[in-house]
């Protein structure tokens, strides 16, 4: 028998003054035309109406709102200091060498200088290796089809950040 109790985490983010709200949802994404499109939704009933707002609020965001999400995003193999989140996220080059850390590096100036952002990729469960042969291979993607891959990445991040929004005690 499942239950049909609201998770904490969501009742509270449902609960939560505007500016908290807001906050919480830029932790998840760094556009502000997603978070407040999600925020002028609540309060949602299940996770799952939650995660469906996303979908569909990253499915809405332009050029530019795209770019303002990716900058919250630190390069592949280089999180952010003091950031958990980022740690987390990219854990699969915690044991990474010294050599594959210094290919990923190019690897992210190269795409950087091609698409004028960072390369970004859901990385939660991937291996270093994993995330080098991805940039490997998107680097020869056209800037619109990449720009589209971007997209479905962001989307994949932030359903995994509102899962651990909601999911909170």
């Amino acid at each position: 028998m499942t239950s049909t109790s609201t998770p904490p985490g969501l009742a509270r983010f449902n609960a939560s003054e505007e500016d908290a709200a807001l906050a919480a949802l830029h932790e998840v994404c760094g556009s502000t035309a997603w978070a407040r499109r999600l925020l002028a939704a609540r309060p949602y009933a299940t996770p799952e109406d939650l995660y469906t707002a996303g979908d569909a609020a990253m499915a809405e965001l332009t050029a530019r709102d795209l770019a303002e999400a990716m900058a919250g995003h630190p390069p592949i193999g280089r999180p952010k200091p003091g950031d958990p989140t980022s740690a987390r996220e990219q854990r699969g080059m915690a044991g990474a060498s010294d050599e594959l850390r210094a290919e990923l590096l190019e690897l992210n100036l190269a795409y950087q200088e091609k698409f004028g952002h960072v390369f970004l990729i859901c990385a939660t469960g991937r291996t270093g290796e994993q995330m080098r042969d991805a940039v490997k291979e998107r680097i020869a993607n056209a800037p619109e089809r990449e720009r589209e891959i971007v997209r479905a990445e962001l989307g994949k991040i932030n359903r995994i950040r509102l899962a651990r929004l909601v999911e909170e005690d």
